[in-house]
């Protein structure tokens, strides 16, 4: 039990923390990957602490389906679907997204798994998001007239409900940095839909853990701090929390690349030294981005020589296999085929 809210634990836990010791050495400090990689159920990931509280909460209200929303290729609706498989529901997704062309990465995995993706198509002048709840409500209509009970999950998880998967994380997190002996620790985190940072720092905040939270934003915000804040202030407002300001998010959108989920050679270069040097796979989405800019920090001098960084692995490794990442990654990796 969290913040008086309950859930169903389902995870082998707590994830590894592992010491990356390749590239400790040749970055110069002490590295540290927090696997949440490999959680359990639909190829892992980070999104499933967020859903032992969602499942609670919706077979409390006698659900029978999980909806969630996302992109077509969304991370946290594959593992939305895993979930459901595993408990007995249905599942489905709804995205505002084109047809990718071919039913690869995660719409293969959510086929396999019973999940039906709805994806809607947008017209020139309509609002994406009128356009989801319109789509939400009808597919919710369609499969209660079926005799379901439909629960809704929002975008990655993330609401007051959902951010407190990562609160358990910076528990479980600062235990694992104590009995290691890992002094001024920075904990380093993708920020996509804010659920997981802000879960770590209210945990960090509330419960006074040594750790240094850094959030690195993987796709545009107009005023990433300001919108971290309103979140925040959001879990304060039904969970006793400390105050915090603006001031107090170390989070940065310098990175982004201006876009979600578009194709970075620089974030494939990081992809490649992580594989090269510790055989561990990054996603192209959020992991390879966040590592990127872990790497970009150090070249700027934002992250010191000798320091203890810890990097937050989310998982989303079937974004590799997305078609306009996929294509890009085969030609440049072309010459590792030896046909003999």
């Amino acid at each position: 039990m969290t913040l008086g809210k309950e859930k169903i634990s389902f995870l082998h836990l707590p994830t590894p923390m592992h010491r990356l010791d390749r590239i400790s050495a040749d970055l110069g400090v002490e590295f540290y990957l927090k696997r949440d990689d490999l959680t359990d159920f639909g190829t892992g990931g980070n999104k499933l602490r967020k859903l032992e509280y969602f499942l609670k909460d919706a077979l409390d209200q006698g659900a029978t389906m999980l909806l969630t929303v996302g992109g077509a290729q969304t991370n946290h609706g594959r593992l939305t679907a895993a979930v459901a498989a595993k408990y007995g529901l249905r599942s489905a997704i709804v995205a505002v997204d084109p047809y990718p062309g071919e039913v690869s990465a995660n719409l293969l995995l959510d086929g396999i798994m019973d999940c039906h993706v709805y994806l809607v198509q947008k017209l020139a002048g309509q609002s994406e998001s009128e356009l989801l709840d319109e789509a939400v409500q009808k597919i919710t209509e369609e499969w209660e007239d079926k005799g379901e009970k439909v629960y809704f999950i929002p975008m990655g998880g993330s609401n007051e409900l959902g951010a407190l998967g990562y609160y358990d994380c910076a528990v479980e997190t600062a235990a694992q940095t104590k009995e290691l002996g890992l002094k001024d620790p920075q904990l380093i985190t993708t920020v996509g839909s804010m659920g997981t940072y802000i879960g770590l720092a209210a945990g960090i905040a509330n419960e006074h853990l040594p750790l240094h939270l850094t959030g690195i934003g993987v796709l545009p915000y107009r005023d990433i701090r300001a919108s971290v804040k309103k979140y925040y202030d959001r879990l304060r407002a039904v969970y006793e929390l400390p105050a915090l300001e603006e001031g107090d998010f170390d989070v940065t959108s310098d990175y982004d690349y201006g876009a979600y989920n578009n194709p970075v050679e620089d974030v494939r270069r990081a992809i490649y030294y992580m594989g090269r040097m510790e055989g561990i796979i990054l996603d192209p989405c959020y992991t390879g981005k966040t590592f990127n800019g872990i790497l970009k920090m150090l070249e700027e001098g934002r992250l010191r020589p000798g320091s203890t960084i810890i990097m937050l692995h989310t998982g989303g490794m079937p974004g590799i296999y997305t078609k306009h990442h996929r294509l890009l990654m085969e030609e440049e990796l072309m010459d590792h085929i030896h046909v003999i």
